[in-house]
């Protein structure tokens, strides 16, 4: 029986299209586990399911040797050793495309409050002040958008923009194609220099750390706004800081941080607190009802056609094979090492113990292979065994 864990309340949608497959076996926790607490609820399970605050590194990996996949219901992988999970034959699903219509809402509900100075003013009424003036607040209607990374979420934050009236431009280090009448920018420099309002929508890692440091706010439009809705990491802070204190820039508007707090109760440490000039969120651009039941949805139907089918398509550190109806009495999912003769190898140990393969699709990355074999006779438990067994073999499973 597959047993599924989901940590950090995983909306229910996740259940019920498991239950739907035939898994009955789903254990539920509100949130992300301390280290012991996270190994051992870890122990016996075959799919795990976690959010971005749930951290799967080498050493649980190396002590959860039932875990067939992971999902992480978001966006974002980086809370996964993906490079580890691969290698110990565990595919890793996420949710690409589900939240984003519900960030990109935010980027352009939070550029229009900066650019009439919203908070500012709704923090004056709180505290006795009728500030009733019209000074440094704009229409966003005819103002320039630049978008700082433009894939599924930054092109539909420019479509959006587009139906308020902004003109947007883009930087991607990929060719990209317009939508709209946005235009793309030959440098980041051109598009800050441009700009009144800048949002970010790039991955983290080490290309992107602090890609908006001192020297990419001063290139910006003095008045102008920043967005970050992306990673904590792509801002240096305390450059962000000193350029709202000299008045460079006008506003700006952050739902993601460096160090972010691991609970509820824990208060954000930043020294963007206190700024009447300053939107902060809790990393919340996707967390509305429908991305979450869109987001439960999709991770959940990738994984349960993982165990039903061995199909990866969509995995982020895996090779991937689409899905195919099976096309012999059983199949046998074969992850090895990429080396020469591997395929070789697993089709003679089939072969003498009987099985005639019906169909097979290979597809490998890395130091892996992956390779989904259909076929005729009986797959008992000494065939999986001797299969298991073979120094080439990373993982072998039976659907």
């Amino acid at each position: 029986m597959t047993r599924i864990v989901l940590f950090e309340n995983i909306h229910p949608s996740a259940r019920e299209v498991f239950n739907a497959a035939g898994f009955e076996d789903i254990v539920t926790h509100a949130s992300s586990l301390p280290p012991d607490a996270l190994r051992e609820a870890l122990r016996g399970a075959h799919l795990v399911g976690i959010r971005s605050r749930t951290h799967i590194d080498a050493a649980l990996l190396a002590g959860a040797p039932d875990l067939r996949a992971i999902g992480c219901f978001c966006i974002g992988t980086n809370q996964v050793d993906l490079e580890a999970a691969m290698m110990h034959g565990v595919p890793v699903f996420n949710a690409p495309f589900s939240n984003t219509r519900s960030v990109a809402e935010l980027v352009l509900g939070e550029a229009i409050l900066l650019l009439r100075r919203i908070p500012e003013k709704n923090d004056r009424v709180h505290h006795g002040h009728w500030d009733k003036t019209a000074e440094g607040a704009y229409e966003a209607r005819g103002k320039t958008l630049g978008i700082i990374g433009y894939g599924n979420i930054g092109s539909q934050v420019g479509t959006l923009a587009e139906a308020a009236g902004m003109r947007v431009i883009f930087h991607d280090i990929e060719a990209k194609l317009p939508l709209g009448n946005a235009r793309a920018m030959t440098s980041l420099k051109k598009l800050l220099a441009q700009a009144d309002v800048v949002t970010l929508h790039v991955p983290g890692g080490k290309g992107t750390h602090n890609i908006i440091d001192a020297a990419a706010l001063a290139s910006m439009k003095r008045g102008s706004i920043l967005i970050n809705a992306s990673r904590g990491t792509v801002v240096d802070i305390d450059a962000l800081c000193a350029a709202l204190d000299s008045g460079h820039l006008s506003g700006a508007a952050l739902d993601v941080f460096p160090v972010e707090p691991k609970s509820v109760d824990e208060p954000l440490a930043s020294p963007l607190i206190g700024k009447r000039n300053v939107i902060l969120t809790p990393h919340i651009g996707g967390s509305t009802q429908e991305s979450q039941e869109n987001i439960g949805r999709e991770v959940a139907e990738k994984l349960a056609r993982f165990v039903l089918s061995g199909t990866t398509k969509g995995a982020v550190n895996f090779p991937e094979i689409p899905y195919q109806p099976v096309a012999g009495a059983a199949r046998i999912l074969h992850v090895h090492r990429n080396l020469p003769g591997a395929m070789g190898t697993l089709s003679n140990m089939m072969a003498e113990h009987g099985l005639n393969i019906a169909s097979q699709q290979l597809q490998t990355r890395g130091q892996i292979g992956y390779v989904i074999t259909d076929v005729e006779g009986t797959v008992d438990d000494t065939v999986m065994s001797v299969l298991r067994a073979h120094p080439i073999t990373v993982r072998c499973d039976l659907v």
